[in-house]
């Protein structure tokens, strides 16, 4: 199985950016991973709330293919433990998916098509955290996910 984690525009916080770079490191020891980043849509002063997640969909969805598995990171979504998480990456392992695709949306969430796609959604929480921080929690969370997966010391309960 592969994991692609599609992300609205780069991250711009250098101590971030390399916290981001450890984990992803750290996950290829597990599983292939691919971080691919859609660059901000030009002109975007000039659009409503709207044609921005229009825009942003068309990106996200040009960037699928018909056999991924598409789970939106989306402050509706369902929220897990670290071990619930690391269940539900083992179910997806044991379905024969080849590729499930995570997206970080644009600050205004995402389009109806998008949504419409979509065969899962997740919460990290019910909090609010800026798009570049989501990106390291989610990434680490997959780290330990196969932490917990492997039986290794990372995670403690």
């Amino acid at each position: 199985m592969n994991i692609k984690l599609l992300t609205i525009g780069k991250t711009d916080n250098k101590a971030l950016q390399s916290l981001i770079d450890d984990y992803t490191k750290r996950l290829s020891f597990y599983i292939k991973f691919d971080l691919e980043i859609i660059p901000d849509i030009k002109n975007i002063k000039n659009l409503s709330e709207s044609q921005q997640k229009e825009k942003e969909g068309e990106l996200i969805l040009a960037k699928l293919t018909s056999t991924d598995q598409l789970i939106l990171l989306d402050e509706k979504g369902t929220t897990f433990s670290s071990v619930g998480f690391s269940d539900y990456l083992q179910k997806k392992m044991n379905s024969g998916a080849k590729t499930i695709v995570f997206v970080i949306g644009g600050p205004y969430g995402f389009s109806d098509e998008v949504y419409q796609k979509a065969q899962g959604k997740i919460s990290l929480s019910l909090m609010t955290f800026s798009h570049q921080m989501v990106r390291l929690f989610f990434i680490e969370q997959l780290y330990r996910g196969f932490t917990i997966l492997k039986n290794e010391p990372y995670h403690h309960q």
